[in-house]
């Protein structure tokens, strides 16, 4: 009897589960980093998300790039130097490097005006304006490349609306189609982004608005501050880290742009809207060559961090 009960005890030790006083709750037979005490569950699917679609890519990348192609045989040698020597000497790549930057700058500055004052106006609770709110986001579940062919069909010089009625009020010449000159390709390019990621940062510049403290602003009216001094002196200030980050995460955006490009220029005419990526786009499906192609994506990467890291150091964003 007295073995029967040793094993039984030993049994329920084994189980975890303490039988001596009911109500007690019971104990788990995983491991800890397996139940839900430990975070390791929850970041388990997102790690290896990451790892296969962020981390693989970015080290086959880096492993293609130390590889020369040879157009003759299609085989890739190793030639760990080749496609960066190639890369410095390409003046196509430094006039993408032009364009990338006029490009995101541009557009951030922009979007950052238009939505910083759209969101002061639609920042009140006055019937209506929820419904104003939810109609601006309209634009962001629109895919890029339906944007860029939309834009496109309007900027055409034969039939395109925003071309014709530009024409009809005599200010664009007719001789000169908008996507098909140098010099306004990447201006009409500008539009169909700026269209469609304003209300982007119209949700974040409203997002802050609302999250402002009411008690400075009612003791600066108080004080007789005037509408233009209590937002250049207390709502600018207050925003200002919103602001950036906001810049922050749409400059990382603008700058690796494609769709547009490649829908409704395809990087002409010329090069006249070549930018880093749509230069990659076309070495790697054009030319097949994909290390090289590889490399100018690592280089964009590089150029990416090197330009948020100093934003960040200059701007002081905190998060």
């Amino acid at each position: 009897m007295r073995e029967e009960t040793s094993i039984v005890a030993q049994h329920v030790q084994s189980l975890a589960v303490d039988v001596s006083l009911p109500g007690t709750p019971r104990r788990s037979v995983w491991p800890r980093f397996l139940t839900s005490e430990h975070p390791f569950p929850w970041l388990a699917p997102i790690t290896a998300l990451l790892l296969a679609f962020g981390v693989y890519p970015l080290l086959y990348a880096l492993w293609l790039s130390f590889f020369k192609r040879n157009p003759i045989t299609r085989m890739n040698v190793f030639n760990p130097s080749w496609n960066w020597g190639k890369l410095i000497a390409d003046e196509r790549v430094w006039g993408a490097i032009g364009h990338t930057y006029l490009y995101t700058i541009t557009a951030l500055l922009i979007e950052l005006c238009l939505g910083l004052a759209i969101a002061l106006l639609l920042d009140s609770d006055r019937k209506g304006y929820g419904l104003l709110r939810a109609l601006m986001t309209l634009p962001l579940v629109v895919p890029p490349a339906v944007t860029g062919m939309m834009f496109l069909l309007m900027l055409d010089g034969s039939f395109g609306v925003l071309s014709m009625g530009l024409v009809s009020l005599g200010l664009w010449p007719p001789q000169y189609p908008i996507l098909a000159s140098s010099g306004s390709a990447l201006a009409g390019i500008l539009l169909a982004d700026i269209w469609q990621w304003t209300p982007f940062m119209v949700l974040i510049m409203l997002a802050g608005l609302r999250a402002l403290p009411k008690e400075p602003f009612e003791a600066a009216a108080i004080d007789g501050a005037t509408p233009s001094q209590a937002f250049f002196r207390l709502t600018l200030p207050m925003l200002s880290r919103i602001i950036a980050l906001a810049v922050l995460i749409r400059g990382v955006d603008l700058f690796r742009i494609y769709d547009y490009v490649k829908v409704m220029t395809d990087s002409g005419p010329g090069t006249a809207t070549e930018t880093l990526t749509s230069y990659a786009g076309t070495i790697y499906f054009k030319n097949a060559d994909f290390p090289y192609a590889s490399t100018i994506s690592l280089f964009t990467l590089l150029l990416v961090i090197i330009t948020s890291s100093i934003f960040i150091k200059l701007f002081k964003v905190r998060f």
